[in-house]
């Protein structure tokens, strides 16, 4: 739990990009957002000393946050498929955490804190970062329900989504194209999902065209970087 001096240092781990911020227990930024080439090979090392070096100009932090790009259970990571997918297998990357910064510090799917920090908290809502892949998460009345890995389902052909929407996809067929393919994507969620909202952020929502329904919302990154408040509340988070 939280206590009204603590400070969170929230970060968001991304395939191209690894991000940073300093918030109160109100989610309000205490320092500005900054950010660091996320390293190659992404391995847990290299990843903790790009975090230590963020964490260097946003001192003060308390309590840490981070939103990891793979599946993480009870904060251990079990995949990490857009960074150093080999060397992330069963890595306990809260207690990694906690010993190299000095404090407690817990760590959740980057779409989960994402979709904590951005939701309504009424109804059902789903989340998707369009990013290096393709994340989702799922929120009923604001609480986080089980992580499902969606971006590794098929949907097209051989495809899976990370495939058929990720950044190498984006690259590979150009913005027009790609954005057919968001709203084929959209399209089978509604029908699939049947959300009450859908709220898409990560970095390249910036590139969507086109009109969406009016329970789709776009989030910016810093949106859901806010998240890392609402990580360390128990009964929305499900820690």
């Amino acid at each position: 739990m939280l206590s009204p001096d603590d400070k969170i240092l929230s970060i968001d781990i991304g395939g191209s990009h690894i991000k940073a911020t300093l918030l109160d227990t109100g989610g309000k930024l205490l320092k500005e957002y900054e950010k660091l080439v996320t390293p190659k090979p992404a391995t847990p090392k290299a990843v903790v000393a790009t975090i230590m070096q963020l964490a260097k100009s946003l001192q003060g932090y308390t309590k840490a946050s981070a939103g990891f790009p793979g599946l993480v259970k009870n904060g251990i990571v079990y995949t990490a498929p857009n960074l150093d997918n080999e060397s992330w297998k069963n890595i306990d990357f809260d207690k990694i955490l906690t010993d190299s910064l000095g404090c407690p510090a817990r760590v959740l799917n980057d779409a989960d804190m994402q979709g904590l920090g951005v939701v309504s908290g009424k109804g059902f809502e789903m989340m998707i970062t369009l990013g290096t892949g393709f994340g989702t998460a799922f929120l009923m009345d604001g609480k986080l329900m089980p992580h499902f890995e969606i971006a590794h389902h098929p949907i097209s052909k051989n495809l899976t989504y990370d495939e058929y929407c990720g950044q190498k996809a984006f690259d590979h067929c150009g913005k027009k194209k790609w954005n057919r393919r968001i709203q084929k994507v959209l399209g089978i969620l509604q029908t699939v999902f049947n959300y009450d909202r859908l709220y898409i952020g990560g970095g390249n929502a910036a590139e969507l065209t086109g009109k969406f329904a009016e329970n789709i919302k776009l989030a910016t990154n810093l949106d859901g970087i806010h998240g890392g408040v609402k990580l360390w509340d128990e009964v929305a988070s499900g820690v």
